[in-house]
C-alpha cells in the first residue's frame, strides 16, 4: 500500500505501545518502514505550528509500505477504539478506507 506522509504520521501515532513480544516486534518494524529517512527530513522540513505538525509539502513521494494482517489488525483496532468513542475524525477515512477498516464491529484484535 502507498502511504502518503500525513497517514505516515497518521499511523505511527496509532500504533500501540504496550502488547505482547510478537506485537511489539511488529510495531518496531513498522515503525521503522513509516518513518522517514534523513533526506525525506531534510526535504520536508518539519516544523511544529501550535499543536499540528507541518511540513513543506509535495516534497516527497507516497512511500510503499508492506502491512502484514497482525499490522493491518493493530491499525484497524486503533480506528475502532475511536470509532467506538466518538473520537474519528474525518481525515482517518482516507486511512480507513486504504486499510479496509469498515466500522466498530471490524476489530482483528491482533
Amino acid at each position: 500500500m502507498k502511504f502518503t506522509v500525513l497517514e505516515r504520521l497518521t499511523v505511527l501515532q496509532l500504533l500501540p505501545r504496550k502488547g505482547n513480544l510478537t506485537t511489539l516486534r511488529i510495531v518496531r518494524d513498522l515503525e521503522r518502514e513509516l518513518s522517514f529517512s534523513e533526506e525525506e527530513h531534510a526535504a520536508l522540513q518539519f516544523r511544529k505550528e501550535g499543536d499540528v505538525t507541518a511540513w513543506q509539502a509535495g516534497q516527497v513521494l507516497d512511500k510503499e509500505i508492506e502491512f502484514g494482517p497482525v499490522a493491518i489488525g493493530l491499525v484497524k483496532d486503533a480506528l475502532a477504539e475511536m470509532d467506538k468513542a466518538g473520537t474519528l475524525q474525518i481525515s482517518l477515512l482516507d486511512l480507513c478506507e486504504k486499510v479496509g477498516y469498515e466500522g466498530p464491529d471490524d476489530e482483528c484484535s491482533a
